[in-house]
């Protein structure tokens, strides 16, 4: 579903700062090699993901969901000098993709990779977080936000895409769509949860900010 035109789209990228050339370079190679890539962040939304970490300038930042790094790259931007990236992912094929951008970027030594379920990837990693990101599996939403939230530190964001599921969270509910039931669930958990505040925003598919009080 587009929630504006793609004329004001258009120009509201042509006012927005420019993409890096490495991320357009990425850009193309996932169109050209990889299954969905309209998965990819895009030049907008990783423009707001940078911008957003460069105001929060985080030492720990936790990603669930790496697709082929475009949102990564463009988070990393935003770190301290000595700050780190984990990335997690359950698709392997993507990994040595992943790896080239994140070399060439300068940041490479600073993006931890995880392939596998970020279920059980979490939990081990002894690590409290600045900024987290989910762009994932979207039925595990719920389970994602409960598992970090006592990991993130206070004043730290969540950034959740996709939580406007091309409008079917305002349809009537198929009961066999497990994916926009567990956006339900997870969203109104973001409202209610007196632990953060959230403000939700209709960028692309839907992206909430989280702050930890």
């Amino acid at each position: 579903m587009d929630f504006i035109s793609k004329e004001l789209q258009t120009y509201i990228e042509a006012h927005t700062e420019a993409e890096p050339k490495l991320l357009q370079q990425l850009t193309k190679e996932t169109w050209q090699k990889v299954l969905q890539p309209r998965m990819l962040s895009g030049h907008y939304q990783g423009r707001l993901l940078s911008l957003i970490s460069k105001l929060v300038r985080p030492t720990s930042i936790l990603e669930i969901g790496t697709y082929t790094g475009y949102s990564a790259l463009s988070l990393a931007e935003g770190l301290s000098e000595k700050g780190k990236i984990y990335t997690i992912d359950r698709n392997e094929e993507l990994y040595d993709l992943q790896r080239k951008y994140f070399d060439l970027s300068g940041f490479g030594k600073q993006i931890l990779q995880y392939t596998g379920d970020a279920r059980t990837i979490i939990p081990e990693i002894d690590a409290k977080f600045d900024l987290v990101f989910i762009d994932a599996d979207k039925s595990s939403y719920p389970i994602y936000f409960e598992l970090i939230i006592e990991k993130l530190n206070s004043g730290g964001l969540i950034l959740s895409d996709n939580v406007l599921w091309s409008g079917k969270v305002i349809e009537e509910l198929n009961p066999k769509d497990k994916d926009t039931k567990a956006l339900l669930e997870y969203n109104l958990m973001l409202k209610e949860d007196p632990r953060i505040e959230t403000v939700l925003l209709p960028v692309r598919d839907g992206l909430t900010i989280s702050r930890k009080c």
